[in-house]
């Protein structure tokens, strides 16, 4: 039997290629906001982030981010977004240890 196909991404923050769905979706909507993406199918366009808090602050610091996403990102969006990719990478660690 042939092994399946597993699209790779690249994360914004450390430009590793693993799996997409190792890592973390940020979208920018429609209307110019910013969301996480934890399905990988919401529309907009989007960029990939590894789980890593660290690589948050990577894209963010050196402008990947926003380079990805081709939009400014003002500091309370930033922040919101600290918040929220927190909140989720500390879901999907605790489901991965859950999971092993």
């Amino acid at each position: 039997m042939a092994a399946k196909h597993v699209p790779l991404r690249t994360c914004a923050g450390c430009g590793r290629k693993v799996g997409k769905r190792e890592l973390v979706r940020v979208v920018r909507t429609g209307s110019g906001g910013l969301q996480l993406d934890a399905t990988g199918k919401a529309a907009g366009r989007g960029a990939y982030l590894c789980s890593n808090p660290a690589c948050l602050e990577a894209s963010l610091k050196r402008g990947r981010l926003e380079h990805a996403l081709k939009v400014k990102l003002p500091t309370d969006a930033r922040e919101a977004l600290r918040a929220l990719a927190s909140e989720l990478m500390a879901a999907t660690n605790k489901r991965e240890a859950i999971h092993g």
